[in-house]
């Protein structure tokens, strides 16, 4: 292979699922409409997965070059088989970096597969810029892969000025740290929704009020990863209205979720099951719905550029940041439906009229872009530490009297 001009910079990005892409999209146009990069996309896990959807395919579609397709999600339902997808993913990433060698390597979010390509880059001596660091999910092992994502990257792209505080007291430079706002609001700015008519067609049913969407997720942290199902699915049995399902992330207990959602669609009336919703008809389904239910983040970070009232159930999202759109519920049914009725109720949705969603504006893509193609990459790879202590409490720090008489 011929080598890429000077002037261009090689950018690699990885995507392993739907979640993802539809994060990534607008930065990916940005950076292959760009004179200065040569963009690569690196595609693994559950987009070449037919039960998921075979995702790999929108890729296609939306025209980004695909640089290597790495096989490495198991079929199985088990925690033993999310880590040996790590193990798989860095196999065949080892090769497939190495051989395309990037000047920077793109990372986003907090799933666990996410763990492998920041490894390979590690050993390669790749950077690495890491998008939406600092947040905080305590009910999920993303919590520990998003951080373990922020130490080793040595560029980061934050969501919230709060979390750019949040990466920077990890010891991060500041000056490395980049508030860009999430960049799947960009979709909010750049992509036409579809109208409600179109939209029904496309679906094939009619957007009926009251219509509820639920996402929901193992909840990793737990050793049962479906523990709190037992509760949402029972107050989704009794909840009024049309309900719309979207399928699980690939994690331990994912199988077994959708098992349980396709018998809630055969006995409950209007309900229905989508494996896939590509990120255009996502975004319309929002500002078209009456409210959302389960523990997916999109609640936390995208409904709320719609004012669309969520319940929120469990821990998975612990700790985020959150707008006032977003109504806490123990897994417990009776709260569960209390939430909902609240949700749904006209004084609930009136009260959100003129809602910010601290997430952002809509533009992340551009500043995400702009960095990655300016920012020095000389000694990139060394990162400075941050002090123990700032100065004036280090020139003051005596021992204590309790140390002295240890």
């Amino acid at each position: 292979m011929s080598k890429t001009p000077a002037t261009r910079r090689r950018i690699g990005v990885i995507t392993t699922s739907r979640a993802d892409y539809s994060h990534l999209y607008w930065p990916l146009r940005e950076m292959a409409a760009h004179p200065g990069v040569d963009l690569a996309v690196f595609v693994l896990g559950a987009h070449l997965s037919p039960d998921f959807g075979n995702t790999v395919q929108q890729i296609e579609r939306d025209g980004f070059p695909i640089q290597a397709r790495i096989e490495c999600l198991l079929s199985s339902d088990t925690d033993t088989a999310m880590a040996k997808t790590i193990g798989l993913a860095i196999l065949g990433l080892a090769d497939a970096l190495a051989a395309w060698r990037p000047d920077l390597l793109l990372l986003i979010a907090d799933r666990y597969e996410m763990l492998a390509p920041a490894s390979v880059a590690t050993a390669l001596r790749i950077p690495i810029a890491h998008i939406e660091g600092g947040e905080v999910s305590q009910g999920a092992i993303d919590d520990q892969v998003r951080n373990a994502l922020t130490k080793l990257a040595h560029i980061h792209f934050t969501s919230t000025p709060t979390a750019r505080r949040r990466v920077i007291a990890m010891g991060e430079e500041p000056a490395r740290v980049h508030h860009a706002g999430a960049p799947s609001l960009d979709h909010l700015r750049r992509s036409k929704l579809l109208p409600r008519p179109a939209l029904e067609a496309q679906l094939g049913l009619s957007l009926t009020p009251p219509t509820l969407l639920a996402a929901w997720h193992p909840v990793t942290i737990l050793k049962d990863t479906n523990a709190e199902a037992d509760a949402l699915f029972a107050a989704l049995a009794q909840s009024p209205g049309q309900l719309l399902f979207v399928y699980p992330n690939a994690d331990a207990g994912s199988r077994a979720l959708i098992v349980r959602t396709r018998a809630l669609v055969e006995t409950r009336p209007h309900t229905h099951i989508f494996v896939n919703l590509d990120p255009h008809t996502y975004w319309s389904l929002l500002a078209n719905f009456d409210a959302m239910v389960g523990n997916s983040s999109s609640g936390i970070m995208e409904a709320a550029s719609f004012a669309l009232p969520v319940v929120n159930v469990g821990i998975r999202q612990q700790g985020r940041e959150r707008a006032r759109n977003i109504i806490d519920a123990p897994a417990e049914t009776s709260a569960i439906l209390a939430a909902i009725r609240h949700a749904l109720s006209p004084e609930f949705r009136n009260s959100l009229r003129g809602m910010v969603n601290p997430y952002g504006d809509g533009t992340a893509s551009q500043t995400i872009v702009r960095v990655l193609t300016s920012v020095s990459l000389d000694g990139i790879l060394i990162k400075q530490s941050a002090p123990l202590f700032p100065a004036s409490e280090r020139d003051s720090e005596r021992p204590s009297e309790s140390t002295h008489e240890r």
